[in-house]
């Protein structure tokens, strides 16, 4: 049991360093040896535990799954209804927090291999299917407490992720912080419009005004 934590400890270690290091050196420039270098490390070390740079790209993306789970946690202390989560993770999904959990450049760097690896095109397909699923699985306990009559809550979900990615892709070239947050926030309630919760939410705004 002792070997078995401390060998997941050692992985999440090396994991993270790949992550820092490839935020500083761009994902492509980072090769075993270099990372062994960051982290003061035997190369013989980290190959032990990821054989190859492909076996790290796995792990960093599911580090990348972990940071983004961060999301769709409700931070209020208080007991919360469904819908209050609901516009809690929305709150989240558009914002800036996102940025701040993954760098875009590591993100995207990442993303750029699943045009020349399959492997990783599964594994990247299968982060965007689980996060697809907690939301759909916050949108089922929505509609179980009567708040949404949304048909398929995944098919739902899926739409919203069109507005999330989109979003963040384009918004990423824009530096002006006015524009980005009116833009932000116009998806934002697009996506409301969606779950025919917009005029709802705007209505809740007055009546707490």
């Amino acid at each position: 049991m002792g070997r078995k934590s401390l060998r997941t400890d050692r992985r999440k270690e090396i994991v993270r360093a790949f992550y820092k290091t490839a935020k500083q050196q761009g994902l492509h420039n980072v090769s075993i040896g270099k990372l062994a270098v960051e982290m003061d490390m035997n190369p013989s070390l980290i190959i032990h535990y990821f054989k190859t740079k492909e076996a790290l790209v796995f792990g960093l993306i599911e580090y990348i799954l972990d940071r983004y789970k961060n999301l769709y946690v409700a931070r209020k202390k208080e007991e919360q209804t469904s819908i209050e989560v609901l516009h809690e993770v929305l709150d989240n999904l558009f914002s800036g927090k996102r940025n701040k959990l993954v760098d875009d450049d590591v993100f995207y760097n990442c993303f750029t291999l699943i045009f020349r690896n399959p492997r990783i095109k599964e594994k990247y397909k299968a982060l965007h299917d689980s996060l697809r699923r907690m939301l759909a699985d916050i949108l089922d306990r929505c509609k179980e407490d009567g708040y949404l009559f949304t048909g398929d809550t995944y098919q739902t979900a899926d739409l919203i992720f069109l507005f999330v990615e989109g979003a963040y892709y384009y918004l990423s070239m824009i530096n002006d912080p006015e524009e980005y947050e009116e833009k932000m926030n116009l998806y934002k309630n697009q996506a409301l419009e969606i779950l025919d919760l917009y005029h709802h939410t705007i209505h809740n705004r007055e009546k707490a005004g």
